[in-house]
């Protein structure tokens, strides 16, 4: 829809009274309203009071209880107007749909989100107690056909940010449980909707799964098309309607709609992990207090338009619960700063900004340190982040204030680092992409089965030109330096990082125009010999880093399963609609396909691992988009059978890379009873402490991986717990 659009409608014909025409701006208005515009909205809500300021009885239709309306009116500072529009709008969706339908809920759900914004915050309290209920129960028991989309999603969202507000003003002694739960409801609502959209093909491998899913997505379409042809006949004035008619429709509706619960019913009961897949309940403390082990506690966040909220829960003792006035587009502000010396666009090392210390204990302030009695003696911190906060380690966080490092002649570059108090020095982190999903995890039982070490896949070839150049290579170009260095000679040595995608702006991208990346190949084989796996075996690079070769072999029985590819977020390429991983393409490994490993077939893939490796993502691509792939490509990975991923949040520095990631696996092959987030943080701090990069002349380290940009590139995504990968 667009306001040229229903401009041309009225003048072909239907004047600016006609109750085609006022539905469809209704419309238009519900979707500049949808997409975050509401400036746009209230104009088009405006327009329409004024054209029905005489047709009192469809300015009830269409305006008079309209809940798109009220939000308007709430975000334009009018909560009395709005308050007015809701009531309306809940007496009658409860005489036409009923108390418990989800279209009522939401009405009563806004009128607490405008009650709280006038200050009744115990009236507020009592109308979000009855509505979010019933916008969070399963779908089986409320209307939620079109419980998809993205227009639903944020009214939801609105409601439940709300009234978390509301729970951390009042403080009630249940106000920390009730709001973690929320919270949990909240986050990952777009990945959600992907692998919504995926679970058709992930069943496929299951007849009978797949059969009820295709009968409830039925069942699901037809009350979608049945509530629009009723919803467009109230819309009718009122000695237009047929009563019989709209019986009719409601009875069918009815019908469908309890035959499709049933079906719901089935698979619940019979495919309980599908079903925690793609509509997860929200998790609560105490489901998550009984998931965490003793040196554990669980960090969440929730990051909102006006506050940001954390909860601490420990392994035992109270939760503790703090809210802060930074707002989403504060803590956005100071993550992207962050992660300008993280991920620059830098060419020598001189190019390397300095990490700011002190913002990142600003945010170590704001974050952790109110919550600090919930997580403080743990030595495991297990992080569920928010918005942008999925996109910078928790690792890099500082713990007190400390002066911004100083290089010194005579020392390695960057070696002053090794003295700033960074989190990582004191606390192992995991980051989960949901509370819940720490359950799942934690309940899986143990790997079954004679099992392999390693299978790895890297330095695809995403265009005939790439193999070419490949198959001239006599070696792959390594940093290399001559002689030992002083500080100002260091500064300008090559930054040998890992090429990212760069197609966000571009109006057509195809997987040719992706760079190569043939230091993966290195990585690949380095920690293949770290687990005393097979090079030869073990290990496929160029065209043999193909789709075919991932989805046709039987990776079930290996215990580190790596992907050093690129990971692409919808839109980086043409007609990519979900997250994916970048294998060759299919006119150079000569196979049919389109080269990507997707959101629905790695859903698809069988799985019995300890790890798989994503080195090549970064988790800033697309304004946040990259977080939110990693969190969808790790729900996928999950339910495909592994137990934690190792991800890159930017394009990582080869030499370091390839030390870390070696590093980890080596010091878990080597003590069968180290964790895996305990082997990810000795790591790193053996990376921060270490001599740094040696001169292979001179011996001497020219250049210390003190800096985070060195240390922090890799995240470790789902249970931090679990032994050695080799046991």
């Amino acid at each position: 829809l667009s306001a040229a659009g229903v401009d041309i409608y009225e003048k072909i014909g239907h004047g600016p009274d006609s109750s085609r025409l006022a539905a469809t701006r209704r419309d238009l208005a519900r979707a500049q309203g949808g997409l975050g515009n509401q400036a746009a909205a209230l104009a088009t809500f405006e327009r329409l009071e004024r054209d029905l300021a005489g047709n009192t009885e469809l300015h009830t239709i269409i305006l008079g209880r309209n809940v798109s309306y009220a939000m308007a009116l709430l975000q334009d500072g009018r909560p009395d107007d709005a308050i007015a529009v809701l009531r309306a709008a809940g007496d009658y969706n409860t005489r036409i749909l009923g108390d418990r339908h989800y279209n009522t809920a939401e009405s009563r759900g806004f009128l607490g989100a405008a009650l709280a914004r006038k200050g009744d915050l115990a009236g507020a309290r009592d109308h979000f107690k009855a509505a979010v209920p019933i916008l969070l129960a399963p779908s089986r028991a409320v209307d939620e056909e079109d419980g998809g989309s993205s227009g639903r999603d944020g009214r939801l969202q609105h409601i439940l940010e709300a009234y978390i507000a509301v729970l951390a003003a009042l403080q009630t002694p249940d106000a920390a449980a009730e709001s973690f739960r929320l919270a949990d409801a909240i986050r990952g609502q777009s990945v959600q909707r992907a692998l919504a959209a995926s679970s058709a093909r992930a069943s496929a491998s299951d007849p009978a799964l797949a059969e009820l899913v295709r009968q409830e997505q039925d069942a699901q379409k037809q009350v979608s098309s049945l509530q629009g042809m009723l919803t467009n006949a109230l819309v009718s004035p009122t000695d237009q309607q047929d009563p019989a008619a709209l019986r009719t429709l409601r009875g069918q509706i009815d019908t469908l709609r309890a035959a499709r619960a049933k079906v719901r019913e089935e698979i619940e009961r019979r495919f309980p992990d599908y079903v925690n897949l793609i509509d997860p309940r929200p998790a609560t403390v105490d489901q998550a207090r009984k998931a965490l082990r003793p040196d554990e506690a669980l960090i969440a966040t929730y990051v909102g338009r006006e506050q940001t909220i954390v909860w601490a829960v420990p392994h035992t003792g109270p939760v503790a619960f703090a809210a802060t006035s930074a707002t989403k587009v504060d803590i956005g502000r100071m993550v992207a700063e962050l992660r300008k010396s993280l991920d620059p666009n830098a060419v020598t090392l001189g190019d390397i900004p300095a990490f700011d210390v002190e913002l990142a204990n600003k945010l170590f302030t704001l974050l952790l340190q109110p919550v600090e009695a919930g997580w403080q003696g743990a030595k495991s911190l297990l992080v569920v982040p928010h918005g942008s906060l999925g996109q910078l380690p928790f690792s890099v966080l500082v713990t007190t204030p400390a002066p911004i490092p100083a290089d010194r002649e005579g020392e390695a570059l960057f070696a002053s680092y090794k003295n700033v108090p960074f989190l990582a020095k004191t606390a192992s982190i995991s980051q989960l992409p949901s509370v819940a999903s720490l359950g799942s995890l934690r309940a899986l039982p143990p790997p079954h089965g004679e099992r392999q070490a390693f299978i790895g896949f890297g330095d695809p070839w995403f265009s005939p030109q790439q193999a070419v150049e490949a198959s001239r290579e006599t070696q792959v170009a390594q940093l290399q330096t001559r002689g030992a260095r002083g500080l100002m000679q260091t500064r300008g040595m090559p930054l040998v990082r890992r090429n990212a995608p760069s197609t966000q702006n571009i109006d057509s991208a195809e997987l040719a125009q992706l760079p190569r990346l043939p230091d993966t190949a290195d990585e690949v084989r380095s920690i293949a010999l770290a687990l005393k796996a097979d090079p030869i075996k073990d290990v496929f690079t160029g065209r043999e880093a193909n789709e075919r070769r991932v989805r046709s072999m039987d990776i079930s029985n290996r215990k580190v399963v790596m992907f050093a590819t690129h990971g692409l977020v919808p839109g980086d390429l043409n007609g990519l609609t979900q997250p994916a991983l970048a294998l060759s393409a299919p006119n150079v490994a000569d196979i049919d396909g389109d080269g990507l490993l997707t959101l629905d077939e790695v859903l698809a893939l069988k799985l019995n691992a300890d790890w798989v490796v994503l080195s090549a993502c970064n988790t800033a691509t697309g304004d946040g988009a990259g977080a939110e792939a990693v969190s969808g490509l790790g729900r996928a990975f999950f339910y495909a059978g592994t137990r934690a991923l190792l991800v890159s949040n930017w394009p990582v520095e080869t030499t370091s890379a390839r030390e870390l990631t070696s590093d980890l696996f080596r010091r878990q092959a080597q003590d069968s009873t180290l964790s895996r987030a305990e082997a990810m943080r000795q790591a790193m701090v053996g990376l921060i402490d270490g001599p740094g990069y040696i001169d292979p002349d001179s011996r001497q380290a020219v250049f210390s991986y003190a800096h985070p940009i060195f240390w922090a590139p890799f995240s470790l995504v789902g249970d931090g717990g679990g032994a050695a990968p080799n046991n």
